[in-house]
């Protein structure tokens, strides 16, 4: 009997001390549970990473930012504007919230895979929170913090003026500087307007912008020129007049290349390894310039709002030349040398995508009408708008200047007869198009008779290494023939 009650009383005592020991297991994972909740609440701020826009590219410049610290941003909202070799991208925002940095200031270049700005996906994360995210350099955040919020923030100042109307005058009158220092995004410009404020030797963040949204038009900054070079500003010379007072004195200034520009110089010296090979001739247009008077007719008829009204000479030379590869389609190729074993292959490719050379406010681009071989000439007409409109207003994307398998440059708009065009890298050839113009010439038909005519030259360049004269000869003529008969392009529609 006593054995059993002793056995009783120890199991009561074994039970309770189970069950204290499951209160505190219980209370100890409540309160990790707790923690962990409460950090979890701390982790708000995300690090945004410039994404890979394509073509290699390892860095952008930042043209413009469209957001502010402490400024309020939805999902897919616009957050800078960036330049990559030639094209400018706008970077939208992947989640909604509120911007608490930007790691870098306009005109300066951004890494691809780094972080360009900071946003809080709360918006509600304390300046304690964001000390405990960013412990490696707390005491910038703490400094840099109080600046912005005072310069984009009216309420401070508000809170100013109210604390100092029993003061004096003399400390009421520098209360209204502090909202003439602009923040990084206070003015919006696209990259044509940036452009001419570089032309014109003009910072553009002096300039307060008229158009939408405070961005600044080309009028603005003629605006700011004229004031500048008014009589109440004598100390303020005007761009034009750099000319130094001793003419006999040679000076000489150092000015950075631009993104296109540097660009350009890679591109043009990467293209200095190719041997360059010149191939001439000339066009009578006389009855595409007949054709194309027609067709313009039956265009601007038909075209409804926003379409196309007027067909230029450039579409049919592109559908000339991509008929022309179809005959020959090395021109159609490109070189790829073996790293290994240095040793050259030619790579055709299927589709035409012609490169169209053009000059823009930014410099020269080459955006790219792609597949032209199942286009027609309309829609070749059409692409070649849309791209001339985007390429003006700075807005082409890595899409539109990437991928080319051979090129036309149309230097006649501007002036010239003849060029001797350079051929880009990863194509074998290139089409210069000189400046048309009326010539007398002797009829075809009757020989004694002495006609107008539309006279535009053609200058071809191969890459003599995988080109040779005989075949650059012949698919030249291919391109004159068709252009001189401009109705054989129906024998090859598909």
């Amino acid at each position: 009997m006593f054995l059993q009650r002793s056995s009783r009383a120890l199991q009561r005592q074994w039970r309770l001390c189970r069950g204290l020991n499951r209160t505190a297991e219980f209370q100890v994972r409540s309160a990790l549970i707790r923690g962990f909740q409460s950090t979890r609440n701390l982790q708000v701020v995300k690090p945004v990473l410039l994404a890979d826009i394509g073509e290699g590219i390892v860095e952008c410049e930042i043209i413009q930012w469209f957001v502010e610290p402490g400024a309020r941003v939805e999902e897919f909202s616009p957050l800078c504007e960036v330049q990559s070799d030639k094209a400018s991208v706008e970077i939208t925002s992947r989640f909604s919230g509120v911007v608490k940095k930007l790691h870098y200031e306009a005109g300066e270049m951004a890494k691809v895979g780094k972080p360009f700005v900071d946003i809080d996906i709360q918006g509600g994360a304390s300046q304690e929170a964001l000390d405990a995210l960013t412990a490696p350099e707390p005491a910038r955040e703490g400094a840099s913090e109080p600046l912005n919020k005072e310069s984009l923030s009216k309420p401070p100042q508000a809170q100013g003026t109210e604390g100092e109307t029993a003061g004096s005058s003399t400390q009421a009158e520098p209360k209204p500087q502090p909202p003439v220092k602009k923040g990084k995004c206070a003015s919006l410009a696209t990259p044509a307007v940036r452009h001419l404020s570089k032309e014109l030797n003009v910072d553009i963040l002096e300039i307060d912008g008229t158009g939408k949204d405070g961005r600044v038009l080309k009028e603005d900054i003629y605006r700011f020129v004229e004031k500048r070079k008014s009589p109440a500003q004598p100390t303020q010379p005007s761009p034009f007049s750099s000319i130094p007072l001793d003419t006999e004195k040679q000076t000489e200034t150092t000015v950075q290349l631009t993104n296109t520009q540097l660009q350009m110089f890679k591109t043009m010296t990467r293209s200095l390894t190719i041997p360059h090979f010149l191939y001439a001739d000339e066009v009578d247009f006389s009855q595409l310039h007949d054709l194309r008077r027609r067709l313009n007719k039956v265009v601007s008829q038909s075209a409804k709002e926003g379409e196309l009204t007027k067909l230029s000479y450039l579409p049919f030379i592109i559908k000339a030349v991509s008929i022309a590869l179809n005959q020959y389609p090395i021109l159609n190729a490109r070189v790829d040398v073996n790293a290994e074993t240095s040793k050259p292959t030619l790579v055709h490719r299927s589709q035409h995508n012609i490169g169209v050379a053009m000059d823009t406010p930014l410099g020269l681009l080459v955006p790219v009408i792609k597949n032209v071989g199942a286009r027609s000439v309309l829609s070749i007409a059409a692409e070649l708008s849309r791209l001339q409109s985007q390429a003006a207003a700075g807005k082409l994307s890595p899409q539109d200047l990437s991928g080319g398998t051979i090129t036309v440059s149309n230097i006649g708009n501007i002036g010239g007869t003849y060029v001797s065009p350079v051929i880009v890298e990863k194509e074998v050839a290139i089409l210069g198009i000189g400046r048309m113009r009326t010539v007398p010439a002797f009829d075809n038909d009757n020989h004694d008779k002495v006609v107008k005519k539309q006279v535009c030259n053609f200058s071809w360049s191969a890459d003599h290494r995988v080109i040779d004269g005989a075949t650059m000869a012949r698919a030249a003529d291919v391109v004159r023939k068709i252009v001189e008969e401009p109705d054989a392009m129906i024998l090859h529609l598909r």
